[in-house]
């Protein structure tokens, strides 16, 4: 692991401008966040190509085998200045486990995400959406805020270019969250389209943190 150390501690040296996103006021603007959650896949980096050339920002909720598997593509997220998110270890369904598993689930993530990017996720998404009070608040003593979403795409079920634009545009809504998954192909083939357009309606593409304007996340909540 001393060489994920190593390089964990080269992006923490990179400028501010090169890891933060620039600040977006969405009290005053109309904003919207794209999020990702199962990966670091092999699209992902033509995902972050796409939103790079777009200026759009968004957030990913990592999945913590994945991050081991390619921890090059975790650290490429956060030097962009992505927002990343616990998406859990083995994108495990957490109501249906005990409280020591789904401690070991989100705390053995937290560890593998801070290890490869330097940044200790404050946001976790139950795989599947499956949730309860319990889950919520073993999440809250992991210091994690609970982040769902307004509107998804269902894009790991359509896997169809054109119904994939079609969902996310249905969806977009001021200060909204749209699930999306950067595993399927399909859904990154069409960002660059999709992208195109929600700038075309005025949407300003940010980061959830971005878009709480400050008010969290805070451990133990739930948002959306």
């Amino acid at each position: 692991m001393h060489a994920l150390l190593a390089a964990s501690l080269a992006l923490t040296s990179l400028p501010a401008s090169a890891t933060q996103a620039a600040a977006v006021d969405c009290a005053r603007v109309k904003c919207l966040a794209l999020t990702f959650d199962d990966g670091p896949g092999k699209d992902t980096p033509a995902l972050l190509k796409a939103l790079s050339k777009a200026k759009a920002k968004a957030t990913f909720f990592l999945v913590g085998k994945r991050v081991e598997e390619r921890p090059e593509v975790a650290r490429q997220i956060v030097a962009r200045g992505h927002a990343i998110g616990n998406h859990t270890y083995s994108h495990a369904s957490l109501p249906a486990h005990s409280d020591n598993e789904i401690l070991d689930e989100l705390k053995v993530t937290q560890d593998v995400i801070e290890e490869v990017t330097g940044r200790r996720p404050t946001m976790f998404r139950p795989p599947y959406g499956q949730t309860d009070e319990r889950v919520l608040g073993l999440a809250g003593q992991t210091e994690l805020a609970q982040i769902l979403w307004t509107g998804t795409t269902l894009d790991w079920s359509l896997r169809d270019t054109k119904k994939i634009k079609a969902a996310v545009l249905k969806s977009a809504k001021r200060d909204g969250v749209i699930l999306m998954h950067d595993v399927v192909p399909q859904t990154v083939r069409v960002m660059p389209e999709i992208l195109k357009e929600l700038k075309k309606r005025g949407y300003h593409l940010v980061t959830v943190p971005t878009l709480l304007r400050g008010k969290g996340p805070t451990p133990g909540e739930s948002y959306f």
